[in-house]
């Protein structure tokens, strides 16, 4: 491995030069960040008409928030926290496709470091978001919101989930079905209700995008996965005709057919 990678680092380097000089130490941009400077430029989320008119501004400060949050002498906490959950919650107000993902990062990076009472408030953004005509918007959110949300909140939506499962847009599809998946393995009550999500599933499956076939077939399994019998009929079912397209999901059909056969020996 070590001289494949020497061999592509001379090639790299034949090509376009080096233009690292030897001796010259690379320093992050971000090493030398002051809390308090980055908290005062923060700031700027609670100014709407910044906020729009300069989106580039607010995403330096997210990327420098973010930053602080990998450092543990400068981590935001407790009220710090707080207040910056609540500032960034005001970033909606700008349309800009890169700021909003910042935004939905960021969101994802700091909920845990905040009281649970104050996510919900969040949760009216991203619901917003996740009833839009932006596909990428929709995607992300339901992305994020399967982070931040508990199994009360996940009833209260759960059928903008079910209902992009089965859309037609394949990043739309994907994510719900993706995020779905992590909602299963999180916790029991979660997995409840996910479980009720099969018909909508296997209707997912149906999909002519490769992608969304596979994590359909691998949110199926998992829904599936105490029930044997329930995984010897999915086997069978798409290994007798040619519905799935996905080479990902034949891999995946592959594998629990492996297992079953493992299983049965094991018996």
């Amino acid at each position: 491995m070590g001289d494949i990678f020497e061999e592509v680092t001379k090639g790299l380097t034949e090509l376009f030069g080096d233009d690292d000089p030897k001796g010259v130490e690379r320093i992050h941009p971000y090493t030398n960040l002051e809390k308090a400077k980055v908290l005062q430029d923060a700031r700027i989320f609670h100014d709407d008409h910044l906020v729009r008119e300069d989106p580039q501004k607010c995403c330096l400060v997210l990327a420098q928030l973010m930053a602080l949050m990998q450092d543990t002498n400068q981590a935001l906490q407790g009220d710090e926290a707080t207040e910056i959950f609540f500032g960034v919650t005001k970033l909606f107000v700008s349309n800009d496709l890169f700021l909003r993902r910042m935004t939905y990062l960021f969101i994802k990076e700091i909920y845990e470091r905040c009281d649970s009472s104050d996510v919900i408030i969040v949760t009216s953004c991203l619901t917003k978001d996740m009833t839009c005509d932006v596909d990428l918007y929709r995607a992300n959110s339901l992305r994020v919101l399967c982070r931040i949300i508990d199994s009360a909140m996940l009833s209260a939506v759960e059928r903008y989930f079910k209902a992009a499962i089965v859309d037609n847009s394949s990043l739309v599809s994907s994510s719900a079905l993706v995020s779905a998946s992590h909602l299963l393995a999180s916790s029991s009550e979660f997995a409840s209700i996910v479980k009720r999500w099969i018909g909508e599933t296997q209707e997912a499956l149906k999909s002519r995008d490769a992608m969304v076939q596979f994590h359909a077939i691998q949110l199926l399994y998992q829904i599936k996965a105490s029930d044997r019998l329930g995984i010897s009929k999915l086997v069978q079912q798409f290994g007798q005709n040619k519905g799935l397209r996905s080479p990902l999901a034949i891999v995946c059909l592959i594998r629990y057919t492996a297992k079953l056969l493992h299983d049965e020996v094991l018996r």
